[in-house]
């Protein structure tokens, strides 16, 4: 079957009618490197084929656009393009951002993890908690970690500070510091961490 019409339809976006009635919408570039015109032949396969370059073509548009605003590690983006796009046309454009190192889940869970135990104080079960739910192989996670944390860990004065600024004004009875118990348990620390720097101030209370 041939191409019976072509004509602009939205940006640069264009409508191939075919002899079937089957319409194609196809971005300009792809008919222009293609060179269809009207009279083409064009089969199912080939109407298929087009179909999947053009999605795979916007696909890395809204690839590119998303990592101008922010990073994401390759299980985000991937999830992302799903909602959109088909699976493997999603796992295609992961592989062209790691091959143009626009996402490295090894330097994304680098820096998110300095993020949230610098900025959002968390705790080691915490942060390793985010980096997975953020599409970080628990592997990788706990490699990230252990060098993190094994370099001048500050983590104890990071909670000592965050429990004075935060939490302090709660520990002046038992059921504000089981209150801060219950937060500081949340943010990710282990029971020993929270007894150690709790341990810091006077909470024997008098019945």
């Amino acid at each position: 079957m041939n191409i019976v019409e072509i004509s602009p339809f939205k940006g640069n976006t264009m409508c191939i009618v075919l002899e079937s009635g089957r319409r194609l919408y196809i971005n300009k570039g792809i008919v222009t490197s293609h060179r269809l015109a009207v009279g083409s032949p064009v089969d199912d396969d080939y109407a298929d084929s087009l179909e999947r370059e053009n999605d795979l073509r916007r696909a890395k548009e809204r690839a590119l656009y998303l990592l101008e605003g922010q990073d994401y590690s390759r299980e985000e983006l991937y999830r992302k393009l799903k909602a959109s796009y088909a699976e493997d046309i999603a796992d295609s454009v992961c592989d062209m951002m790691s091959e143009l190192h626009l996402i490295n889940d090894r330097k994304y869970a680098e820096k998110l993890c300095k993020h949230l135990s610098e900025v959002k104080c968390y705790g080691k079960y915490r942060i390793k908690q985010e980096l997975c739910r953020r599409g970080i192989d628990k592997e990788l996670a706990g490699e990230v970690m252990e060098e993190f944390l094994s370099e001048d860990d500050d983590s104890f004065v990071r909670l000592e500070h965050l429990v004075e600024v935060k939490y302090e004004r709660y520990l002046t009875d038992r059921k504000g510091v089981e209150k801060v118990k219950n937060a500081l348990l949340r943010r990710g620390y282990s029971y020993g961490e929270i007894r150690e720097v709790l341990d810091l101030y006077d909470l024997d209370f008098d019945d």
